[in-house]
Parts: structure tokens; sequence; C-alpha cells
């Protein structure tokens, strides 16, 4: 049911962004609750509709995972760059979220079949709440990977 997608984005036509952010976040797990502030401020901006929950709820599991899975626990990136990059890219239909981490290894949805466990469970919420998602490894000067989650919008009105 579950594996991860080692793929990239679905074709999406750069071109036609309509809107973009991204932010840098420490690596530390107070970022989570940047993140979810940094993803409501900026859908909020955007308007988003009935994705609106769902969308930071998969925000906040894609960051957990970076930092709980991808950092090491004595982060000191050689290049000055941040060790976790949140990204959201909005299409006129199509809204995506993307961390970027400087781990190469693959996402893998934990073993528990306790739904009562505490973690475990953050790559199920996210196929449950997205409508897509994969990840890909980074290339040329960047290190590391980027887990992204896809939602499709619908149309005002």
């Amino acid at each position: 049911m579950l594996k991860p997608l080692r793929q990239g984005l679905p074709p999406l036509d750069p071109a036609a962004v309509s809107d973009a952010a991204s932010c840098a976040l420490p690596a530390r797990y107070e970022a989570v609750r940047e993140a979810r502030r940094f993803t409501r401020d900026t859908l909020g901006r955007w308007d988003v509709g009935d994705r609106f929950d769902d969308v930071c709820l998969v925000v906040s599991e894609l960051v957990t995972n970076a930092l709980r899975h991808a950092v090491p626990a004595d982060p000191c990136p050689a290049d000055g760059l941040p060790s976790v990059r949140l990204h959201l890219m909005r299409w006129s239909e199509r809204l995506v979220c993307a961390v970027r981490d400087p781990s190469h290894e693959t996402p893998v949805p934990g073993d528990s079949d306790d739904f009562a466990a505490e973690s475990g469970r953050g790559l199920f919420l996210v196929d449950s709440f997205a409508d897509s998602w994969g990840w890909h490894p980074l290339a040329g000067t960047l290190q590391g990977k980027v887990v992204w989650a896809l939602f499709r919008m619908h149309p005002a009105g």
C-alpha cells in the first residue's frame, strides 16, 4: 500500500507557478512550530480554502521526519546552508510542499501497527492527506534529498 516513491514531482510547468515561498529551519524540534506558523501565514495569503488543514498537517509531519531522521545529532553544515528548508509552491490547481534535508536515506514508513503509538505514523499521515508524495535525491552542489507532497486544489466557487 504505502511505499516511498523515488521520483521527482509530476510534470509541472515552472513558468505557471503563481506563488512560491520558502524558509530555512533550524535543526531543533521548535522548528516544527516555526514551519506550521510559516505555512499558516503563507496559505492564509494564498487562500487555499478546504486544503488548509491537510497541508499544515503534512508540513508538520515532513519537517518532524526531517529533524528526527535526517539531521545529524550535531548539525554543522560546512557549506553554511541550513539543515532543513521548507518550500511551498502553488499553481492554479496544485500546491506542493517540499522539505529539503541533508540525508541521502530513503524515507521509510514505520512498521508500527500500534495506532496508539506516539511516533511511526508520519508518512502514513502524509499518504492519507496528500494527493501524492515522493522524494528525490539532490544533485550538484546540494547534498541530501527533497521529500514532497502534492495537493490538488479545488477551484474557488
